[in-house]
């Protein structure tokens, strides 16, 4: 519809301006009462032609009211025109989505092949993933799913932070456990004086790994009397094995919710690979970097900055609010260095980076946009996702603790009360920036509140009918392939083409979803097209000739039928996307 009206206002007015002819919009309206779609083309049309909008408006009813597909077009408010489909194009929509099935259905071209490189995720290894990590692994894993659908090329990655103090607590931590698991423990407190910086990770999660420690190495890496032994008799054999063990319970964890990525990258190794020092010299030889004493920033101090001279990167040249440390005084690399580093490997291999962090991260936004843009000459697309604390509730009460982790509640805990799918869905029912509260007792709850819960009861009840269908018809007659050629034209109450008109809205929220990178959408399309069905069965049971199987109406049956099918299919084609398993029952 919006190539025909861009059509016709070129065919109306030759000398309106490409331009404006590609800014025309053709988009549904927010009140079926105004009909199905909306067109701003004449008020566009109207500075450029010095023209009233109302005018334009006018002659542009006039042309698409007679095309085959408009049963009505008309001016509203200061030169809006809404038009009014026929029943028809919304019944043949039914007829498409059964011919093409769930995978095809809403699938885009918008890619067009592009290659995206997604990181989700990346938590340290240094303990269970918890809710935190939860909702970025799902938003992440989601957005993927979409831009897949999208028509892009998608790579799922995750960045593992095995390089820096962090780890070197987590082989101590290891090492304390180990010193247990052979019978020769030490004190906490004793132990902590001897590790660098301190016994940090006391969880009962490193427990195994102590035990996997003794079995490989027995009592080798040990003093024989007691406390422990040299450093380098035993840190790097602690530190493979935690790491190994760690990212082993990790994957194990991102599996049980869904979740695989294809490639795992390791800091260790960008920084051995002379990753880092190759962008600093490409951001050097662009005449990008300079020696120069930043001003301290405001709040706490970050751990790598330095009132001394520096080199620096003009990222304030790419839209940064300052610029930005990449080596310190002594000639080593900042964080933001090795960051710098790890991006410029992802980018040689994607038209486009996303990546998705936690809220603490925010601050790292601009700088990092700064540095692809540099290193890119703004080559690669590079966008960023932000996700904001989740708070797990129960009893109207926050849950703060877990058995296993000691100071938080983890993802597996999470997965353990509720199940896979009621995690997945509730993640992605707000907006990723948004804060929420994840409500234990709300998600399980069989209520319309719960999303979950409805969206699964609609996919639920389609199936039902279906089967009942199958049981009268016969299987092979109620087939989506046979189904598809069904003679739809009885679908012309207003609730039924409510749900055709929702049906036929999925591509396009498919692709605004994609372009937006807000996974969230597609979990709201499914509850709207849920409510629109639930809303038909109800209305089904008031008024008898809306039922969808009826002894003596076998056509009428069997379009219905097909109208249930469709929804089915649309429904089964957005839970996919968000990594929902749609359920054929409700127990």
């Amino acid at each position: 519809m919006r190539a025909q009206v861009a059509a016709i206002m070129a065919e109306l007015y030759p000398d309106l301006p490409a331009e404006t002819l590609a800014r025309i919009e053709v988009t549904p309206t927010r009140d079926p009462a105004h009909g199905d779609m909306a067109t701003n083309a004449a008020l566009l049309a109207a500075k450029p032609l010095r023209r009233k909008p109302a005018e334009i408006a006018a002659a542009l009813v006039g042309r698409l009211a007679g095309l085959p597909q408009v049963e009505k077009a008309e001016v509203a408010g200061p030169g809006f025109v809404n038009l009014t489909l026929r029943p028809q194009v919304l019944q043949a929509v039914g007829r498409t989505v059964l011919q093409q099935g769930p995978q095809a259905f809403g699938r885009s071209g918008l890619g067009a092949g592009r290659r995206v490189n997604i990181e989700y995720v990346s938590a340290n290894p240094t303990g269970p993933l918890h809710v935190g990590h939860c909702r970025g692994a799902v938003v992440g894993d989601a957005l993927a799913n979409l831009l897949d659908k999208a028509g892009y090329e998608v790579t799922r990655e995750y960045y593992v932070n095995d390089a820096g103090n962090q780890v070197i607590a987590l082989a101590w931590a290891a090492y304390w456990r180990y010193l247990q698991a052979i019978g020769r423990p030490v004190e906490a407190e004793a132990f902590a004086q001897l590790a660098p910086s301190g016994l940090q990770y006391q969880g009962d999660y490193l427990i195994p790994v102590g035990q996997a420690l003794a079995e490989k190495y027995g009592a080798s890496l040990a003093p024989e009397s007691g406390s422990v032994a040299p450093v380098e008799l035993w840190f790097d054999k602690v530190r493979a094995l935690t790491l190994a063990h760690m990212m082993a319970a990790i994957r194990e964890d991102l599996a049980a919710l869904g979740i695989t990525h294809e490639v795992f990258s390791s800091e260790a190794e960008v920084l051995a690979s002379g990753d880092v020092d190759r962008a600093i010299s490409a951001l050097e030889g662009a005449g990008l970097l300079y020696e120069g004493v930043l001003e301290p920033p405001k709040g706490k101090l970050p751990d790598d900055w330095e009132a001394r001279p520096q080199t620096l990167f003009r990222s304030t040249d790419f839209g940064d609010d300052t610029d930005r440390a990449l080596r310190k005084s002594d000639g080593s690399n900042t964080y933001f260095a090795n960051d710098v580093g790890y991006h410029a490997r992802k980018a040689r291999g994607a038209d486009m980076l996303i990546d998705v962090l936690g809220a603490d991260h925010g601050g790292y936004v601009s700088r990092m946009k700064a540095a692809v843009a540099a290193l890119t000459q703004n080559r690669t697309e590079f966008d960023v996702l932000v996700c904001q604390i989740v708070r797990i509730m129960k009893n109207g009460q926050p849950v703060r603790m877990s058995k296993r982790a000691g100071t938080f509640v983890t993802l597996r805990d999470l997965l353990d009360e509720v199940g896979r799918d009621a995690v997945r869905f509730t993640m992605l029912t707000r907006k990723a920036d948004a804060q929420m509260d994840f409500d234990l007792d709300a998600v399980v709850a069989q209520t319309r509140d719960n999303p979950v819960f409805y969206v699964n009861y609609a996919h639920a009840r389609c199936r039902s009918v279906l089967r009942h269908g199958a049981e009268k018809y016969g299987a092979d007659q109620v087939s989506d392939s046979a189904l598809a050629g069904a003679d739809l034209s009885d679908l012309t109450a207003p609730e039924e083409l409510a749900v055709l008109r929702r049906i036929a809205a999925f591509p396009r929220q498919v692709e605004a979803a994609a372009q937006a990178r807000e996974p969230h959408r597609i979990a709201t399309y499914c509850i709207d097209l849920a409510a629109d069905f639930h809303a038909l069965w109800n209305r089904g049971r008031e008024e008898a000739a809306l039922r969808f199987i009826q002894e003596d109406a076998p056509q009428a049956s069997k379009a219905r039928l097909a109208l249930v099918a469709a929804t089915a299919a649309t429904l089964r084609a957005g839970l996919d996307i968000l990594g929902v398993e749609p359920v054929e029952e409700m127990r």
